[in-house]
C-alpha cells in the first residue's frame, strides 16, 4: 500500500461562500477528505496533515521555510511515497518554488489549489486534488522535482506562473510548456526540466524586496528600500534587463551598501543579458555592480535570491547562483 500525504495551507481550495464573499471555511481543510474519488485510488493510503489554514496572500517567507521543513521530516518516512501540498492560487508559484530549491528528498511532491471554490459550480478542486495524487503515484514522478498540477496538466515549480486572474486553466508555463498532462486516470510526461537546481541551507533571508520599474523611474523606491531594513532587492526591469538612466545611480549606490541588486525582467519569455551599454541598459548595470537573473520572472528571482543570502551575504557569490550562463559566456570572451 502507498502512502500519500495531503499537507493542507488553505487558499480557495477550502473556502465557502458566506453571504457575499469567499472565506476560509471555518472547520478547516476537512473538505479536502470528503473528495470521495480519493478512497478510490487503488493501493494507495492517504494521509492528511494540516499545516495552516488561510488565504495565501498572507503566506510568508517563514511559512515557506517551515513548510519546506515539515514536507522533508514527512518524506524521511519510508512508507511515504510523495506529499501533495493544497494552497491558494496566488502565491503557489513561489511556495512551489521554494519547495523546489531546498527539499532534501527527491520523492514526488506536487502542489495543487482550485480557482474556484467548492461551492461554487463547476468547482475544480476535487479534481486538481485527485489528478495530483495520481502524479505522485506515477514512477516517473521520483527526481522531477517540485510540480505544480491544476487542469490536469503538471508543470515544474521553476517555470510555472499564474497568467490568469479567474479562469481555471490560469498555470502557465511560458517559453517552456507543461511537463506532462492528467488524462482520465492516466499520467503521461512528455519532458523533463533540465534547468532546476538544488540549493541547501539551514536559514533563508526573509527581508527580500521586489521592485518594478517604470518609465520616468528616478530611483527614490530603490534607495528607500534599504532603509526599511531590506537585505536585498530583486528589480525588475525592461526587456533584457533595461531601467531609466536614474536608476543606474540607485543601483550603483545601494550596491555599494553591500545590498545585492538581482536584475529581471518584466518579460515572461527569454532572459536577461547585459547587451546595452547606454546608462541604465543591462550592461551598464552589471559594470555598476547589478547582478543579471537568467530567470526572467520577479517573483521567482525573489524566492531565490531569499534561499541564496541564507547561504551567503557576499555580493560574488551570490552573482554565481544567479549567472552561470552569462559568466561562462565573459570567461569565453577574456
Amino acid at each position: 500500500m502507498k502512502k500519500v500525504v495531503i499537507v493542507t495551507t488553505g487558499g480557495t481550495i477550502a473556502m465557502v461562500k458566506k453571504g457575499e464573499s469567499v472565506v476560509p471555511y471555518e472547520k478547516g481543510n476537512i473538505l479536502i477528505s470528503e473528495i470521495p474519488e480519493l478512497s478510490k485510488i487503488k493501493d494507495a493510503k492517504i494521509d492528511i496533515v494540516e499545516f495552516s489554514n488561510i488565504p495565501s496572500p498572507h503566506m510568508t517567507p517563514k511559512d515557506m521555510w517551515n513548510l519546506s521543513r515539515m514536507i522533508d521530516k514527512i518524506l524521511d518516512d519510508s512508507e511515504v511515497v510523495g506529499v501533495v501540498v493544497t494552497h491558494g492560487t496566488d502565491t503557489l508559484e513561489e511556495t512551489s518554488y521554494l519547495l523546489d530549491l531546498t527539499l532534501r528528498n527527491e520523492k514526488p511532491v506536487v502542489c495543487t489549489a482550485a480557482m474556484r471554490n467548492i461551492g461554487e459550480l463547476g468547482t475544480d478542486g476535487p479534481r486538481n486534488v485527485y489528478s495530483s495524487v495520481l502524479t505522485v503515484l506515477s514512477p516517473q514522478s521520483y527526481g522531477m522535482g517540485v510540480m505544480v498540477c491544476l487542469n490536469d496538466e503538471i508543470h515544474a515549480a521553476r517555470e510555472v506562473t499564474k497568467t490568469y486572474t479567474s479562469n481555471v486553466a490560469t498555470f502557465d508555463s511560458p517559453g517552456y510548456g507543461p511537463l506532462g498532462i492528467v488524462d482520465e486516470d492516466t499520467v503521461i510526461f512528455f519532458r523533463k526540466s533540465l534547468t532546476r537546481e538544488k540549493i541547501f541551507v539551514e536559514k533563508i533571508e526573509e527581508k527580500i524586496a521586489l521592485i518594478k520599474t517604470f518609465t520616468g523611474d528616478q530611483g527614490e523606491f530603490l534607495r528607500l528600500v534599504p532603509q526599511l531594513g531590506y537585505k536585498g532587492i530583486v528589480l525588475e526591469g525592461f526587456g533584457r534587463g533595461n531601467v531609466p538612466p536614474l536608476v543606474a545611480d540607485a543601483v550603483e549606490e545601494v550596491v555599494k551598501m553591500n545590498i545585492p541588486v538581482v536584475v529581471t525582467s518584466r518579460c515572461f519569455k527569454g532572459r536577461v543579458y547585459p547587451v546595452y551599454g547606454y546608462k541604465g541598459g543591462g550592461a551598464d548595470l552589471r559594470k555598476r555592480g547589478a547582478i543579471m537573473s537568467e530567470h526572467p520572472i520577479g517573483q521567482k528571482a525573489k524566492i531565490k535570491l531569499m534561499v541564496v543570502m541564507g547561504k551567503t551575504q557576499n555580493i560574488d557569490e551570490i552573482r554565481k547562483y544567479f549567472e552561470m550562463n552569462i559568466q561562462r559566456r565573459t570567461l569565453e570572451n577574456e
